[in-house]
């Protein structure tokens, strides 16, 4: 697949992903919500008010009917909740993301060298010069973020900029700028933004189920039991469900950008030599509270591995990095 192809799939990858997240959402919310009604739903007649005490003939709905009526009231308004996030993403997910690893901004005064690196290569691809940022890390990464060439920004760490060599450095920031090119960059951020919202509203609520205090009332106690299945509802849906949309919608992103890369330096081997110096050193200790943002770098940067990290690292849409090396290597050959 050449490279324009590649951009009008993204293209339409990313139009769907924005459309996949709200309604897959809604739906994992609906579901959530039936379940939540079967549980704890109680009588319902009272749950719903649907009678007076007084009146004989006024027809009482079965729990399924209520059920039925619950989903069609709140999937309209979780989906529109979903999408207004995904939109907010779309337009501020760069900057979001960068302070959230406190990234900090390259200039032509306070990096020089990294920044003309840059600059020079974004110029061979006739792309605009993305923001560019340092991660004060002293480990092996990189990864690009942003919608569209015109609001890109690649962030490098410390280390990767310090322990690199000039011409393997090229390759990197060569790969991050093929995936701006490629526009990769727009569907990896809405699914990380997407991802990190859903998980971290799982996890709080999750945790304020477990950790409340036992309440010896039965309202306290379904609040509780309420809290654990939204928390789980959202979890399942972040770590599951959406880590399966992105593998759906983007395979090969990574050799793609590589061979972009190998084409912009011309030297493949630079970038082999790269990756196997980055595969030993890639753990970035400022992206361990996001493993959703695992996807965005140009190698897994986790060290820890719960058993959701596990599932989502199953669902990785990375390579590996040794097939990778070997690609490359074959092109310089």
């Amino acid at each position: 697949m050449n490279t324009y192809a590649h951009i009008s799939q993204n293209k339409w990858r990313s139009g769907l992903l924005i459309l996949l997240f709200p309604i897959t959402f809604a739906i994992t919310a609906a579901a959530v919500i039936g379940l939540i009604m079967l549980l704890i739903g109680g009588d319902a007649q009272t749950a719903m008010n649907y009678c007076s005490p007084y009146d004989a003939q006024c027809f009482q709905p079965s729990r399924i009917e209520l059920l039925a009526e619950m989903v069609l009231r709140w999937v309209p308004v979780l989906w529109l909740f979903a999408m207004g996030w995904i939109l907010i993403s779309y337009y501020v997910g760069d900057t979001l993301i960068m302070h959230s690893v406190g990234a900090v901004k390259v200039t032509p005064d306070n990096q020089p060298e990294l920044y003309h690196l840059v600059e020079n290569l974004a110029i061979t691809r006739g792309l605009p010069t993305p923001a560019i940022y340092i991660i004060d890390d002293s480990t092996l990464n990189a990864f690009a973020t942003g919608r569209d060439p015109q609001h890109a920004a690649i962030a490098f760490t410390r280390g990767i900029v310090q322990h690199l060599e000039r011409v393997e450095l090229e390759g990197v920031a060569a790969h991050e700028l093929a995936h701006i090119e490629n526009r990769d960059i727009r569907l990896m951020m809405l699914t990380v933004a997407g991802i990190s919202f859903f998980t971290l509203v799982g996890e709080i609520c999750l945790r304020i189920g477990l950790w409340s205090g036992r309440s010896s009332s039965k309202n306290g106690g379904n609040a509780r039991l309420l809290l654990i299945l939204i928390g789980l509802g959202f979890l399942i849906y972040g770590y599951i469900i959406a880590p399966l949309i992105r593998l759906a919608l983007s395979r090969q992103r990574e050799y793609q950008a590589d061979a972009t890369a190998a084409l912009t330096t011309r030297h493949p081997q630079a970038l082999a030599n790269a990756l196997r110096k980055i595969s030993g050193n890639c753990k970035t200790e400022s992206l361990q509270h996001s493993h959703s943002m695992a996807a965005m770098c140009i190698a897994n940067p986790l060290t820890r591995m719960g058993l959701f990290d596990m599932l989502s690292g199953m669902l990785s849409t990375h390579p590996p990095i040794e097939e990778r090396i070997r690609r490359l290597e074959e092109m310089n050959g």
